[in-house]
């Protein structure tokens, strides 16, 4: 029977820390993206209620936006590889799963976006940088999102994890092989909590600093 100590002698670690790092990879570009394609919308929701009311519909299309429907659309209406500008472009899974983050990443970086201006131009230094502790939590829900992308084939963590359980022969050694997987994933989203309630509550103590401030 596989022991703990075997598990971690092997190749699963390692594996699993490169799997890992496809998870943050796809979770970065669709931030990334997520980024430049919300910023017009942060600018249309600050401006009259025209812009407003052709923003708002399409943030919530994007907001609800199933990740595999999304993912399986790009997958089979994207050819691959296809021309850009004369170039030929392959576009890997990886990418296509990105993508279909990129919606619910957009929607997330317009509604904080605008909250975050309203609060600058309020004269609120302290609302506006409540945008950086939640981009962060914005990056660990794509991280959690991108191990969809085990749908398709893409060598992440939880493939990983996947494709190690199986080629152990008895329920004890898959499920020591998850829990390995679990605890993998949880520690970096824990680190990642931290910060972000670490970020929160520096913003709290300097926010109740600017109301005393403000009511000498």
């Amino acid at each position: 029977m596989t022991s703990l100590t075997d598990l971690l002698a092997g190749n699963y670690p390692r594996d699993l820390a490169t799997g890992m790092v496809v998870n943050f990879q796809i979770a970065a570009i669709a931030l990334g993206l997520g980024l430049a394609l919300g910023a017009p919308f942060v600018l249309l929701m600050l401006g009259g209620k025209l812009t407003r009311r052709l923003a708002s519909p399409l943030i919530g299309l994007m907001r609800a936006a199933p990740t595999f429907v999304v993912m399986f659309f790009l997958l089979n209406i994207i050819p691959r590889p296809f021309l850009f500008f004369e170039i030929e472009v392959w576009m890997p899974p990886s990418l296509i799963v990105a993508l279909s983050l990129t919606p619910y990443a957009a929607a997330y970086v317009a509604d904080n976006g605008r909250a975050a201006l309203v609060g600058l131009r309020a004269g609120s230094q302290t609302e506006a940088l409540l945008f950086l502790p939640n981009l962060i939590r914005a990056f660990t829900v794509l991280v959690m999102s991108s191990s969809a992308g085990v749908a398709i084939g893409v060598n992440e963590g939880v493939a990983v994890v996947l494709r190690e359980a199986e080629r152990l022969p008895t329920l004890g050694e898959q499920m020591l092989c998850f829990a390995l997987g679990v605890f993998a994933f949880g520690a970096v989203f824990q680190v990642g909590f931290a910060i972000v309630r670490v970020m929160m509550r520096h913003l709290s103590r300097r926010k109740d600093a600017d109301a005393i401030h403000a009511g000498e």
